[in-house]
């Protein structure tokens, strides 16, 4: 083929326009492009086919087609995957390229497609190729048809957008240099408002928007874009002229009642949000596209019941579009239905191809199956103790003799079989967790890069489950990767010491103090670790780490008055439990001066070492200090009971035969001076003036008889209990 891009200024006008874009059938094809801009991407793509089929050499049709396949995607990120979008686009254009190899059109295509993929470098040539194609800057005057000229630069423009993200830089001279050959090009204008507003150059981008509808004043795309710049700046109410402006020149333009539904629905104003999306659904014909495109308003309105519920109905009409079942489990996720979001995934993961997948699909699965099983410890620490009862009472059973024995029977039963279904569970979750573990996997490694911030949830979720080695592991492999903050130190050799794993805790937090000198955290750590590996301190290993920290902490007892207090209290135990009795008061009493918040500590300590000298009453004093501070502080007051009640264990025991009790009336008043006595015996006590006896009886009592002067006296039966309250009647 001979190329005539450098003679493309000297072909007949008609020749040109349908080079760049309008065709021989241009009104055919207008009206595939005006279903594209109506968001009806489904109707678009029927009629570009049957274009195609009709003008298989007009590479405009191509152009367009490819057009609307990103666009289609973009419209649905969440349901759609962009390398498949992505390819398909690229396919049609190339296919546009086969047809005519002198239009620049396709190759613009083709460079948002590499710039979309982060081709860079492919997308570059692209561009170049195109602007060879267009004639040379000094003859454009001699081109009688500008317009498709300065769309294809404005085009070339446009490629450069990538993620809401454009490099002005080189965007913006293609834009420029295309409004001076067609000052008048609406399409050019709204691209270059486009531009302006990723850059967040409001102002620029409400301008450009402006000429455009002053060039085009038919066309409702002006309006809803200077709309979309007040709903980003969260000034809803100011979008609302735009968009019923944009309305008013074209009653059938969907896209800005689905604009103006999900600006009410941000406002709140669901019924209004309702009313617009219905009439977006009824302009699209209803059809699925534009029900999905309801579907995701819905979901970044965070309805998600509503997402679940129209994904549902979009299911009943056309169950093939598997994609679907990711925006409701995203929303079920949402919503914490866990359950039900698990069953949407796992139909979307086996029913859509592998190529389909995205990135979000394996961190929503991850999440979801995390979420699920977030009580998993909980449940395995409860299943242990009920294992532990039920092992107590089948070993108690068998000397047991009825009626305990039934009862014991039923309560094993009831405990087997609970400790079972728990132990199910257990099974389950277990086996769901390690799918969520190899979600992350999946997650971390898609595309070029591993993704750090998922390695540190995923060992996030392995912590919390109390899957400590793993989670030391996982945090570990950050270290690896340079993440190596004093955080990230600590939370690896947490995760070690919490496996019990302490040479490794102790390795890692040895590497820390090497690079973070000053973080005392680090001491702290290798201290307590010391501690785990020498819990009776027959070693000796603790106090001199224990020490060192406090030396390195004493340099800023205010700053530091956190590590001060940890390393005083294991002093202060280490000397309790050697006897140094004077030592350890000497840690209190400096513990007690560290801050008024560490002084019920400090005597909550002395109270423990005192009571353990056997010095109950300095003990009491301890606590009654605290209570001085702290009048409702429960331990305090639980410690003084329990010191009162060692007190009392320590005095002689009463007499075995000994009994006490308490004579009165029909109406609770004592009877002073009343008789008890044991029958047939000398054994005779008689009562106080609140009523009150004690004596001791001899040995095979059996009755005892109670009187007094003016009352009826009683016998009561001996048995085994040692008081006896009486009621005598006069």
């Amino acid at each position: 083929m001979i190329n005539r891009s450098f003679k493309l200024a000297l072909l007949p006008a008609a020749v040109f326009c349908m080079v760049l874009g309008t065709g021989l059938k241009a009104q055919t094809l207008d009206e595939a492009r005006t279903f594209t801009k109506n968001e009806q991407y489904d109707k678009a793509e029927a009629l570009f086919q049957q274009l195609i089929q009709k003008e298989p050499a007009n590479s405009a049709i191509y152009f367009h087609y490819g057009e609307n396949t990103l666009l289609n995607y973009f419209a649905d990120t969440i349901s759609n995957s962009l390398n498949i979008a992505t390819k398909e686009a690229a396919d049609i254009f190339n296919k546009g390229v086969s047809a005519n190899a002198a239009d620049p059109l396709n190759y613009i295509g083709l460079a948002k497609v590499a710039s979309l993929n982060a081709e860079e470098a492919k997308a570059e040539e692209m561009r170049v190729k195109a602007k060879s194609l267009l004639p040379p800057y000094k003859k454009v005057t001699k081109i009688k048809e500008p317009k498709p000229y300065a769309y294809a630069l404005a085009k070339i423009a446009e490629s450069y957008i990538r993620f809401e993200q454009v490099d002005t830089s080189k965007a913006l001279p293609f834009i420029r240099e295309a409004l001076t050959i067609d000052p008048r090009n609406s399409e050019v204008y709204i691209i270059a408002g486009d531009i302006y507003i990723l850059v967040n150059d409001g102002s620029k981008a409400i301008k450009n928007y402006n000429l455009a509808q002053d060039w085009d004043l038919q066309s409702p795309a002006a309006n809803m874009k200077i709309g979309s710049i007040y709903v980003k700046g969260r000034n809803l109410m100011a979008a609302i002229p735009y968009y019923e402006q944009a309305i008013a020149l074209d009653q059938n333009y969907a896209p800005a009642y689905r604009e103006l539904g999900q600006l009410y629905s941000m406002a709140g104003r669901f019924n209004d949000s309702k009313k617009y999306f219905e009439k977006y659904l009824e302009l699209t014909q209803g059809n699925i596209p534009a029900k999905i495109r309801y579907v995701n308003a819905l979901f970044y309105a965070k309805e998600y019941d509503e997402v679940i519920k129209n994904v549902e109905e979009i299911f009943a009409v056309d169950n093939s579009r598997t994609y679907m079942n990711r925006i409701a489990g995203y929303s079920a996720y949402e919503e914490g239905n866990f359950e039900l979001a698990k069953q949407y995934m796992d139909r979307l993961f086996a029913n859509l191809d592998a190529d389909r997948i995205i990135k979000k699909d394996w961190v929503y699965y991850a999440r979801i199956l995390a979420r699920k099983n977030q009580n998993f410890a909980k449940l395995v620490i409860e299943a242990d103790n009920d294992a532990g009862e039920l092992s107590t009472l089948k070993a108690k059973y068998p000397a047991l003799k009825s009626p305990a024995k039934e009862k014991a029977k039923a309560d094993i039963d009831a405990l087997q079989a609970k400790v079972e279904a728990a132990r199910a569970q257990i099974e389950q979750a277990e086996t769901e967790l390690a799918a969520a573990f190899k979600a992350y996997d999946n997650a971390i490694s898609f595309g070029e890069e591993e993704d750090l911030n998922l390695v540190y949830e995923k060992g996030t979720v392995q912590y919390g489950a109390h899957f400590y080695a793993d989670a030391a592991s996982t945090w570990s492999h950050l270290l690896e990767k340079g993440r190596d903050s004093e955080n990230d130190y600590i939370q690896v050799g947490r995760a070690f010491y919490q496996d019990k794993a302490f040479d490794k805790a102790d390795a890692v937090f040895t590497k820390m103090i090497a690079k973070y000198p000053d973080n005392l955290q680090g001491y702290l750590w290798m201290a307590n670790i010391a501690s785990a590996k020498d819990p009776d301190s027959e070693l000796g290993l603790a106090k001199p780490r224990f020490q060192a920290l406090l030396n390195k902490a004493a340099v800023d007892s205010v700053k530091n008055v956190r590590e001060i207090y940890d390393a005083l209290r294991y002093l202060g135990y280490e000397a309790l439990q050697s006897k140094k009795y004077e030592e350890a008061k000497a840690y209190y009493n400096r513990m007690m001066n560290l801050s008024p918040d560490y002084r019920i500590r400090a005597h909550s300590s002395l109270s423990t070492m005192y009571m353990t000298m056997g010095d109950y009453a300095k003990a009491t004093e301890e606590n009654n200090k605290i209570l001085a501070i702290d009048p409702g502080n429960e331990a305090a007051k639980s410690a003084i009971q329990y010191i009162a009640q060692l007190q009392r264990s320590a005095l002689p025991k009463a007499h075995p035969n000994e009994i006490t009790g308490v004579i009165s009336d029909s109406s609770g008043e004592p009877i002073p001076g009343a008789s008890v006595r044991v029958k047939d015996t000398a054994a005779e006590a008689w009562t106080n003036a609140r009523g009150e006896y004690k004596f001791v009886m001899p040995e095979a009592s059996e009755t005892l008889v109670i009187s007094a002067k003016g009352y009826r006296s009683i016998e009561v039966p001996v048995s085994k209990r040692r008081t006896y309250n009486a009621t005598l009647e006069k």
